[in-house]
């Protein structure tokens, strides 16, 4: 498969993940805010901080207004992480690959391409609940993932954008749970009252995991919440889960059916993965969730770095076959 092929299928999982999981981080907001008490301000400032972009949005902006940050987080074609600008880049390395994908596919992504654009046009950041437009945005990622999952081959391009898919997804993890550590309480006395639990509660239904949470855990406590959603085995959205699936995706890739590793980037991927599989909770709090959350996010960079280290980087006009061999 040529380089520059692969690299558009694997940034068109990572651009399709990243849109979903930033309509996903508005949501926890929302959901929170629906059970805060009255007088308790909206906390749009932690949700800028767990993205990674506030040097950004405090270069644009000044202060927290809900309008700017849904603006930011969704419609400012000046931000690359918003969900208009990761949406343009999916359509567009879709489009450069059009061939390679099948026509249920491109069309889906069109029409969410054009699904923002409405949204851009009818401003509906600025409407009292525009949740149901991001919910719109997330059942159509859906609905692609769903196509694809049901229509393409499990050969090369599938594991490329499955790779990309999960490495985000695991990012992305990260951050979401980072919004509780960033969503200050008033004290530390409120830990562990109705409040906390609505944090905890509000996270795990922006994750779509709030049911199968309560069925393997039962009550709601943070060491429970945090071991399911970064050291769980089954769930598809903890960290664990979704390195475990890349490394097997990299596996395919690379053609290593064995053991150990063949390049960097399986080398990085398993020294993350195993220390997640062998990690207790205990262990991360003790840490400090944050600083724990902190360092994950730079291994995950570190593993997509090598990732295109070793399949994307073109050298001397050399182009990526499979088996992870390079020839003229």
């Amino acid at each position: 498969m040529l380089s520059r092929v692969a690299n558009s299928i694997y940034w068109l999982g990572r651009y399709l993940e990243r849109a979903e999981n930033y309509a996903r981080f508005i949501d926890v907001n929302f959901n929170l805010m629906q059970d805060l008490p009255m007088d308790m301000k909206e906390q749009w400032h932690p949700l800028i901080a767990a993205t990674g972009d506030l040097v950004l949005y405090e270069k644009k902006y000044s202060g927290y207004d809900r309008n700017q940050v849904l603006f930011f987080l969704g419609f400012d074609s000046e931000n690359p992480n918003s969900m208009i600008s990761t949406i343009t880049n999916a359509r567009e390395n879709a489009r450069v690959i059009r061939e390679n994908l099948n026509k249920e596919t491109w069309e889906k992504a069109n029409e969410l391409y054009y699904m923002l654009q409405n949204g851009l046009e009818k401003k509906v950041w600025k409407k009292e609940d525009p949740r149901p437009f991001f919910e719109k945005v997330k059942n159509q990622i859906l609905l692609i993932y769903g196509i694809a999952d049901s229509s393409v081959a499990r050969i090369e391009g599938w594991y490329f954008r499955q790779l990309g898919q999960y490495l985000e997804r695991a990012d992305k993890t990260s951050r979401i749970l980072d919004v509780k550590y960033h969503i200050l309480l008033p004290s530390d006395q409120e830990v562990g009252t109705p409040l906390d639990f609505l944090h905890w509660m509000a996270l795990l239904k922006s994750v779509t995991a709030f049911n199968t949470y309560r069925r393997l855990y039962g009550n709601i406590d943070s060491a429970s919440v945090v071991e399911f959603l970064v050291l769980n085995k089954y769930f598809p959205r903890s960290i664990y889960f979704c390195l475990k699936e890349a490394e097997k995706c990299l596996h395919n890739i690379s053609g290593n059916m064995g053991v150990g590793y063949i390049n960097s980037a399986e080398k990085a991927m398993g020294e993350l993965r195993s220390k997640l599989e062998f990690a207790e909770v205990g262990e991360i709090i003790n840490f400090g969730l944050h600083e724990y959350l902190d360092t994950l996010q730079l291994k995950i960079n570190h593993i997509s770095n090598q990732v295109d280290a070793n399949f994307f980087t073109i050298k001397d006009n050399q182009i990526y076959q499979t088996q992870n061999q390079v020839q003229n």
